[in-house]
């Protein structure tokens, strides 16, 4: 069980990220606290923000990886989550919410 748990894969969310002039940046390089995005595969019982296959932006450092029938999810508790980007919203809206 997950209870207050969601599990995300990070698959094609790329670390990599361009500037306003269009230079490449690596994900390696270190610009204080940086977010990641990635898209949710399950979530617990008591989740009450998020569903499956939506995006969510968290905090790597605070995250506890795991491995399941051979590829990589994250591990996160709901109350980790910055923000919410949905689908499911209607139109006029932002998508994204905290």
């Amino acid at each position: 069980m997950l209870h207050d748990r969601v599990l995300v894969s990070t698959e094609g969310e790329s670390g990599e990220r361009r500037s306003g002039g269009g230079i490449v940046i690596p994900a390696t390089v270190a610009i204080g606290k940086r977010l990641a995005w990635a898209k949710v595969i399950a979530v617990g019982a008591n989740v009450r923000t998020v569903t499956e296959g939506d995006r969510v932006l968290y905090d790597p450092t605070e995250k506890a990886e795991v491995e399941v029938r051979g590829k990589d999810y994250v591990l996160l508790r709901e109350r980790d989550l910055h923000a919410v980007a949905a689908e499911r919203l209607s139109e006029g809206h932002t998508g994204l919410y905290l």
